[in-house]
C-alpha cells in the first residue's frame, strides 16, 4: 500500500469580499424589503467577510466549475505535477452548474489537464471529503501516483431576491432564509501524490473516515417541498417547472430544530474514533472543525469536554469569519491557510472533521505534517520581459523589421511564462523527475537543429554566398549540442539508450517538420526569423533558466551546462544572425518573411514545452 500526501492547496474565492452589510446589495432584497432576520443569524454565525460569484445585478460572473478550475489551476502552480500528468480529478459540490453531466466532467472541461479518471460526489459539505476520500483510496492503493482533488460552492445564485419573487411569494419561510445569510461561494483544490514534496511540507493522509447516519434521522437540509405527512416532493414530481417553482420545491432549506443533533452524532463519531485508537486526543497538534456556525463551536467543546476529550482551544482553527462557509470547499480552504501560514512544523497532528446536515453524514480526517518548513522551496522573481537586442543597420526595412521580431519576441516571451514547466522553474517547484523530463523532451528536437540549418544552406543559391557562409557557420557552432545535453541526462542518473531512444513530443515533431519544410525550400532565407527565435531563446533564457534549476535542485554544473553554455555561447551566435539581417539584399517582401517564420517557431516552441511528456 502506498502513502499518500497533500502536496498543494490551492484556493479561489470570487471578485472582492462581501461584508455583512453588502450581502443585500448582491442577493436582492425581495420585494424591496430589507429581511428581519438577518441581524440575528449574523450575529449568532460570527461570519464577518464572504464571497459571491454574483455583481449587483444578480448576474453570475463565474460558473461553479469555473470557480473549481481555478482553484485546481492554483494548486496545480504550488505543485511538481504538470497539467498533462494529472492522473485523476475527483470532486465534490451541493450543486453543480447542470444536472448532467457529472460534476467533475464540468471542471475538468475548464481544465488543460490530459485525459484521466474523474470521479463526482454531489452531497452537501462532505461531498469535498467523498472526493479526498476516494482520490487517497486510488492513490494508496497504487491505482494512480497522483489525483487533482477540488469542493466547490456557487450557493448564492440560490438566494436571489428575484427568484423568490418569482415564485410570488410575499415572505420566504425562516428555514430558507436562514440559509441566505449563512452559505457563501469559493472553491477549494489540492494535489494528492504517493510521495511527499521534496522540499518543504506535505501533509501525509493517515486516514479518511466517513459515516452516514441517515438510517436513523430525518432530512435536515434539503431541496424539495414537504408535506404535512412529511414526505418529500421533489422538483421532478411536478406537473411542470412552474408549478414545483411556486411551491418551493427548488429552495434550498434547513430545518434549524434538528442542527444540534447534527453536533451530537459528529462528537458520537469522535468518541467512536478515539475507540478505535486512531485519535489519541492528547496528540492532536491542529484541530480543523467545519462549523457552520460560531453559534456551534460551544457545544461541540461542552460534549468533548462532558467526553473526556477536550481540545484546548489555542489548537482550534477556522476562517469561517472570514472566508465564509463555503460547504464542500470549506475544507479545502481551511487547509490551504494553514498549510502555507507558516505555523505548521515537522511531526504535528492535524485532525479535520466535516459534519453535514443534510442527512447526517460526519467524516474526520487525519494528518501528520511531513518534510521541514527550513526547506520551503525559493520563489525566483520573474524579470522584465524584453525582447533580444539585434544590433542591425537602421533603414526603415530594418527598423520595420526589428519592430515586428521584438513584439513577436514579447508576446512569445509571456505565453512562456504560463507554461507549467517555466513556472516551476519560476516558483522554484521543479522536481528532477520534471528537469530529466526537460532535457529528454529537448534532446529530440536539438539533434534536428543543425541538420536543418545545414539543408537550409545547401538551398541557398551561390549568388548570395554570404548568407549561405551566415547559415554554415550557424551549423557549426550547433551540431555537438545534443552530446552536450545527453551528458547532462547520463550525470543525472539515467541512461545514454534511453534518451537516444527517444521520440519527439507532438510540439517538437511539429516544429522540426517546420524547419525542414522550409528549408527545402529554394533560398529559405526566411529561417533567419527561426534563428532569432531558438538563439534568442538560449541568449537570454537558457542560461537563466539553468541557474535558477541548479539552485534549486542543488545540481552539479555537469548536469545542467547543456542550458548554461547556451547563455554564453548564444551570444556570439547572435552576433552571426546580425550579420546575416544586415545583407545587402534585404527588402520589405524578404522582412515579411522572416517575421512570419519568427511568428511560426515561436508558436511551435511554445508547443514543444507545453506538451511535454505527450508522444
Amino acid at each position: 500500500m502506498e502513502e499518500v500526501y497533500i502536496n498543494a492547496l490551492g484556493v479561489y474565492l470570487p471578485n472582492n469580499p462581501i461584508s455583512n452589510k453588502e450581502m443585500e446589495d448582491y442577493l436582492g432584497k425581495i420585494h424591496g424589503k430589507a429581511s428581519r432576520v438577518k441581524s440575528r443569524i449574523l450575529s449568532q454565525n460570527g461570519i464577518e467577510n464572504r464571497y459571491y460569484a454574483l455583481d449587483e445585478n444578480q448576474k453570475s460572473t463565474h460558473s461553479n466549475a469555473q470557480l473549481a478550475a481555478m482553484a485546481c489551476k492554483a494548486a496545480l502552480k504550488k505543485s511538481s505535477v504538470l497539467n498533462q500528468d494529472v492522473q485523476m480529478i475527483s470532486a465534490g459540490t451541493t450543486q453543480g452548474d447542470l444536472p448532467v453531466p457529472g460534476f467533475a466532467s464540468l471542471v475538468h472541461a475548464e481544465l488543460d489537464t490530459a485525459h484521466c479518471e474523474l470521479a463526482s460526489f454531489q452531497s452537501v459539505c462532505a461531498s469535498g471529503m467523498m472526493a479526498i476520500k476516494s482520490a487517497y483510496s486510488q492513490i494508496k492503493a497504487n491505482e494512480k501516483e497522483n489525483a487533482l482533488c477540488v469542493g466547490s460552492e456557487f450557493a448564492s445564485r440560490l438566494f436571489k431576491a428575484s427568484r423568490f419573487e418569482g415564485q410570488e411569494q410575499k415572505s420566504i419561510p425562516f428555514d430558507t432564509d436562514f440559509l441566505r445569510w449563512m452559505l457563501s461561494d469559493g472553491a477549494g483544490a489540492m494535489v494528492l501524490e504517493n510521495k511527499p514534496n521534496t522540499k518543504g511540507l506535505s501533509l501525509q493522509i493517515e486516514w479518511v473516515d466517513i459515516k452516514s447516519y441517515a438510517n436513523e434521522n430525518p432530512l435536515c437540509m434539503y431541496v424539495g417541498s414537504m408535506g404535512n405527512d412529511n414526505h418529500v416532493n421533489g422538483w421532478l414530481d411536478y406537473p411542470d417547472y412552474e408549478t414545483a417553482s411556486k411551491d418551493g420545491a427548488i429552495n434550498l432549506k434547513q430545518n434549524t430544530r434538528l442542527l444540534n443533533k447534527v453536533i451530537e452524532v459528529g462528537v458520537s463519531h469522535y468518541f467512536n474514533l478515539i475507540d478505535q485508537g486512531k485519535i489519541i486526543t492528547e496528540e492532536i497538534d491542529w484541530f480543523c472543525c467545519h462549523y457552520s456556525s460560531l453559534y456551534f463551536k460551544q457545544p461541540i467543546i461542552d460534549l468533548l469536554k462532558k467526553g473526556g476529550a477536550n481540545i484546548p482551544e489555542e489548537k482550534w482553527f477556522s476562517n469561517l469569519t472570514s472566508k465564509g462557509n463555503t460547504g464542500s470547499a470549506s475544507m479545502f480552504i481551511m487547509l490551504e491557510e494553514l498549510m502555507y501560514s507558516g505555523n505548521l512544523k515537522e511531526g504535528d497532528t492535524v485532525i479535520c472533521m466535516v459534519p453535514e446536515s443534510g442527512r447526517f453524514i460526519t467524516s474526520f480526517m487525519k494528518l501528520k505534517v511531513v518534510g521541514s518548513s527550513k526547506k520551503i522551496a525559493p520563489k525566483y522573481s520573474i524579470r522584465k520581459v524584453e525582447a533580444p537586442g539585434l544590433n542591425i543597420n537602421r533603414n526603415p526595412t530594418s527598423e520595420w523589421l526589428v519592430r515586428q521580431l521584438t513584439q513577436i519576441w514579447i508576446d512569445f516571451e509571456n505565453k512562456l511564462l504560463e507554461i507549467p514547466i517555466v513556472k516551476q522553474i519560476h516558483q522554484g517547484t521543479l522536481s528532477i523527475e520534471n528537469y530529466k523530463l526537460l532535457l529528454f523532451d529537448l534532446r529530440q528536437q536539438v539533434i534536428d537543429g543543425s541538420q536543418w540549418i545545414s539543408r537550409a544552406a545547401s538551398n541557398i543559391d551561390i549568388s548570395i554566398f554570404e548568407l549561405r557562409s551566415a547559415f554554415i557557420k550557424h551549423t557549426a557552432t550547433e551540431h555537438k549540442d545534443f552530446q552536450l545535453l545527453e551528458k547532462n541526462y547520463v550525470a543525472l542518473g539515467e541512461s545514454l539508450e534511453k534518451i537516444q531512444l527517444g521520440e519527439k513530443n507532438i510540439g517538437s515533431a511539429a516544429l522540426s517538420s517546420f524547419m525542414f519544410q522550409r528549408a527545402s525550400s529554394p533560398n529559405p532565407i526566411d529561417l533567419l526569423g527561426a534563428m532569432f527565435i531558438i538563439e534568442g531563446i538560449g541568449k537570454r533564457l537558457a542560461g537563466y533558466w539553468g541557474n535558477l534549476i541548479q539552485d534549486q535542485l542543488k545540481l552539479e554544473d555537469n548536469q545542467v551546462s547543456f542550458l548554461t553554455y547556451h547563455g554564453v555561447a548564444d551570444e556570439n551566435h547572435f552576433h552571426h544572425l546580425e550579420e546575416a539581417l544586415n545583407h545587402p539584399l534585404m527588402n520589405m517582401e524578404l522582412a515579411r518573411q522572416i517575421a512570419k517564420t519568427a511568428k511560426t517557431t515561436a508558436l511551435l516552441y511554445h508547443l514543444q514545452l507545453k506538451e511535454l511528456g505527450n508522444y
